[in-house]
């Protein structure tokens, strides 16, 4: 089972409608269940709470094909969208421990979870709100 925050889901699935007929891949990081004081579960689970743009440090990557948008190792999942329909992980996805899949009509019945093997994962969409972060 995994878990991914009722706003993140519908902000992925909002980018994923804007850029169709082309797909998009965004990083996902988590926030551990103690963190988030609504959430009932056990204070390790890590929930899925925010992601990075996919443009951020997409000028570098074009010319040193380096991700400096994202910082390395702070992302446990990936978001992929497949206009064409297809539910699942393709060969062309970029691979992550979980990778979460959308696909028009761009709804929650239309979202999903998989492993990097392409198997089924469980998900529950949780109505609680990731913590306030801030710059201090």
């Amino acid at each position: 089972m995994v878990y991914v925050t009722r706003g993140l889901v519908e902000t992925l699935l909002g980018m994923a409608q804007e850029a169709e007929p082309d797909g998009v891949t965004i990083s996902l990081a988590v926030t551990r269940a103690e963190e988030l004081p609504e959430a009932d579960l056990d204070p390790e689970t890590p929930v899925f709470t925010d992601f990075y743009l996919p443009s951020a440090g997409s000028s570098v990557n074009a010319v040193f094909g380096m991700d400096l948008g994202t910082p390395a190792g702070q992302t446990q999942g990936r978001f992929v969208s497949h206009p064409d329909g297809y539910m699942g992980v393709s060969k062309l996805d970029d691979l992550h421990e979980v990778i979460f899949v959308a696909i028009p009509p761009w709804d929650d019945e239309s979202f999903g979870a998989f492993d990097r093997s392409g198997r089924t994962v469980d998900v529950e969409i949780l109505d609680i709100e990731p913590p306030e972060e801030s710059l201090a």
